[in-house]
């Protein structure tokens, strides 16, 4: 059993009754689920990844104090707290003195406040620049139990992708940036005996590629560890996970060289199929850094195209 069908089962056996009998005048303000921080919220979690805060645990979102007051939240904490501490066979963790805790009740506008910097969850401009994108991928992530005023839902499809001029300029950049890590560095690197930068391209081409498929799936990129499981999951260039893997931990011997930098060329045309595909440029060429300027290009706002094309990418 994964962490959400742990945290949907725990909540209706346990969460929900506790609401409906003991906070029925609260209830239509509330909302819950589970979602944010950590493997379970992805559903990526495992045998391995739970020696470490998993539990059966959800979230009980709350709206602002004019409308739960402060007092009130207390009283939802201390029933959260009363909850079973077991099940099926799965302890609560206890809570830590350091760090945030995962589960339990939250202001909605904490929450997004600590995902985007926005206590309204409505990053406006370059403000999506500064925002770490595996934030954006938590506060999209798992599944909402119930949300009886709607404002929780609202907030997530805010989210839920990026603005298309935002998209535009990050995903020039991201395009540069493999274009000068893998079809120009790469060799170049090796031709100088520089067999660690050789690899250091590698590993740059390997990391704005990944961004730039999801990108270009109109998803956020989680966590760098969980990248490759998510990038398989993909619908449109999930293949890719193999090469990028490949160029990865292939080695930079002088025999495999070629093969990596045709591997390199390889996945350039397949993101430069797409973004003909799809319209996003105008260039007609196996050169990245001319579909990155095109891309660029195409942002419809000034003061966006007119940023360096790197401003999007961290």
């Amino acid at each position: 059993m994964n962490g959400l069908t742990l945290s949907a089962a725990y909540f209706e056996e346990f969460g929900r009754p506790m609401l409906e009998q003991n906070f029925p005048d609260l209830l239509p303000h509330l909302a819950a689920g589970l979602c944010g921080s950590g493997s379970e919220c992805f559903g990526f979690d495992d045998e391995v990844s739970r020696d470490h805060d998993f539990e059966p645990g959800f979230l009980i979102f709350l709206p602002g104090e004019e409308t739960v007051s402060r007092h009130e939240a207390f009283l939802l904490e201390r029933a959260y707290a009363k909850l079973p501490k077991e099940f099926m066979g799965i302890r609560r963790n206890a809570l830590s003195p350091v760090g945030g805790a995962r589960h339990g009740v939250v202001r909605l506008s904490d929450f997004f406040e600590e995902k985007t910097g926005r206590a309204d969850g409505s990053p406006e401009g370059s403000e999506w620049f500064l925002i770490p994108e595996q934030s954006l991928a938590e506060a999209v992530n798992g599944r909402v139990y119930f949300d009886n005023e709607g404002t929780l839902t609202r907030f997530r499809e805010r989210l839920a992708f990026y603005p298309e001029d935002i998209f535009r300029k990050k995903l020039a950049g991201e395009l540069l940036l493999m274009a000068q890590a893998g079809q120009y560095n790469f060799l170049r690197c090796l031709k100088h005996g520089e067999t660690a930068a050789a690899q250091l391209a590698v590993n740059e081409f390997v990391l704005h590629t990944i961004s730039a498929i999801f990108l270009l799936n109109r998803s956020y990129r989680p966590y760098y560890k969980w990248c490759f499981r998510a990038l398989r999951a993909l619908p449109l260039l999930s293949l890719e996970a193999e090469l990028l893997e490949y160029l990865l931990t292939g080695g930079n011997d002088p025999e495999n060289a070629e093969e990596k930098y045709r591997v390199i060329e390889g996945i350039a045309a397949d993101l430069i199929d797409v973004l003909i595909e799809r319209g996003l440029t105008r260039a007609n060429c196996g050169d990245l850094e001319k579909h990155a300027y095109s891309v660029n290009d195409s942002i419809e706002d000034g003061a966006l195209r007119n940023l360096h094309i790197l401003a999007g990418v961290h």
